[in-house]
């Protein structure tokens, strides 16, 4: 397995030549309570009932765990559970924190070098949260969730590199989830420019 390093004094040095690809959920911004509530909200509305779901903080609440959950969901609640959670959302934007150690790094360097949101939410809810944090104007450019034609999730690091057609050497990513670090280095850039957090 590949080590990827924890942000410390230690990170890469990062010249005004760097390119900084910013993850948003767990890495900016803790979204995992409101995420976990708006769920919640969602399955109490289309359900009737109270599944006495338990937060943990440790874990992002996410598809798999709503089937997990909630058994027995015909494929018609799933899909209305899923569209009213995002629906809930804003509802629950005061309970999401900036992650200080990455926003800092992302103020200190957002006027001298491009900074790139790269994150698999869609892209209405990752400008409304972004919005609320005011960290909108902090980025040159957004890449949100897209899919491939048949519906399939796409690598978003080598999404965002083949749109801005820079070369991978010139990124440092800020991820906190291994898949997506695993697409990181799948998407050529250097493991030792990617910060784990």
């Amino acid at each position: 397995m590949k080590k990827t390093k924890e942000v410390t004094e230690n990170t890469p040095k990062i010249t005004t030549d760097k390119v900084l690809f910013f993850d948003m959920d767990g890495t900016l911004i803790d979204t995992n309570l409101a995420n976990f509530l708006s769920y919640n909200k969602a399955i109490e509305s289309v359900t009737k009932l109270d599944f006495n779901l338990i937060y943990h903080t440790d874990k992002r609440f996410n598809r798999s765990d709503l089937k997990n959950s909630v058994p027995n969901l015909s494929e018609t609640e799933y899909k209305k559970i899923i569209q009213e959670k995002e629906n809930y959302y804003t509802e629950f934007l005061p309970q999401t924190k900036l992650i200080t150690k990455t926003v800092n790094i992302l103020y200190k360097y957002a006027k001298t070098n491009k900074t790139v949101l790269v994150t698999n939410c869609r892209e209405d809810r990752a400008l409304t949260t972004l919005n609320y944090h005011d960290l909108d104007k902090t980025f040159s450019y957004i890449f949100c969730r897209e899919k491939t034609d048949c519906g399939n999730r796409i690598n978003k690091y080598t999404n965002a590199v083949n749109h801005l057609k820079i070369s991978t050497k010139s990124i440092i990513v800020f991820e906190n989830e291994q898949i997506e670090i695993d697409d990181a280095l799948k998407a050529g850039i250097n493991e030792l420019n990617i910060i784990k957090i």
